[in-house]
């Protein structure tokens, strides 16, 4: 299938989604991932209708998004390393899903040209192998946030543990949504977006409150041979 077709047949599944979980359809925003694929992949989607992508790696992101159509919004999905922060921060992209620390959120403060909204990301499942802060580390960062001139806390992020069994996946999604909510009473901060749920489980990620789902595999295909995990 095209990436044409790819992205018609997501959008089938975000809308049946939406409507078995009792959401309007524009609760739901698609992240396009774009990591390890050539420009010409993301203009073909663009041509498609697909506005939104999200790259894993700055520098990759540096020198594709100069080679793809002006009007596309560009997220940053992937870990952040501290020194990256200043590239990262200079307008690249309109979020930052992926961060996990005070310092990164200092960093990106300093070097931000305009307000920069992230997303903290959390890790659930405590893996060792996935970036995240732990649960109870949230509050702090998100008070650290709200503190800076130019961070914008939105909301959280997750990466689950991943499995071919979708069903699996909810209890982390579920977890997540209710550390926001908590996270909202607490600390009297609105963090309207959860970014959760890739290819195999958006549908359930959507389910439990996604407002970003990031897909990369059912659009774009596989990489390097390899199984995709977006």
């Amino acid at each position: 299938m095209s990436i044409t077709e790819n992205l018609k047949s997501i959008e089938e599944r975000i809308a049946a989604a939406c409507e078995n979980a009792g959401r309007p359809r524009n609760d739901v925003k698609l992240v396009a991932v774009s990591k390890r694929k050539p420009a010409k992949a993301v203009i073909d989607a663009a041509e498609a209708g697909q506005i939104l992508f999200g790259e894993n790696r700055v520098q990759e992101a540096q020198t594709k998004i100069p080679m793809c159509p002006k009007q596309l919004h560009w997220h940053l999905i992937g870990h952040l390393q501290g020194n990256k922060a200043r590239l990262a921060a200079s307008g690249l992209f309109r979020m930052i899903h992926s961060v996990d620390s005070e310092k990164l959120i200092r960093s990106l403060d300093e070097y931000a040209v305009s307000p920069l909204p992230i997303l903290i990301q959390v890790n659930i499942s405590g893996e060792g192998s996935k970036s995240g802060c732990a649960p109870d580390e949230v509050a702090a960062l998100i008070d650290a946030a709200n503190s800076c001139s130019q961070v914008e806390v939105h909301g959280l992020m997750t990466i689950p543990p991943f499995t071919p069994y979708p069903e699996k996946a909810r209890a982390h999604f579920s977890n997540l949504r209710n550390i926001r909510d908590d996270l909202q009473e607490t600390t009297g901060t609105p963090l309207p977006e959860l970014s959760m749920g890739m290819s195999n489980d958006f549908e359930i990620a959507i389910q439990e409150g996604a407002t970003f789902i990031r897909v990369g595999t059912d659009i774009f295909g596989g990489r390097d041979g390899g199984l995709g995990l977006e």
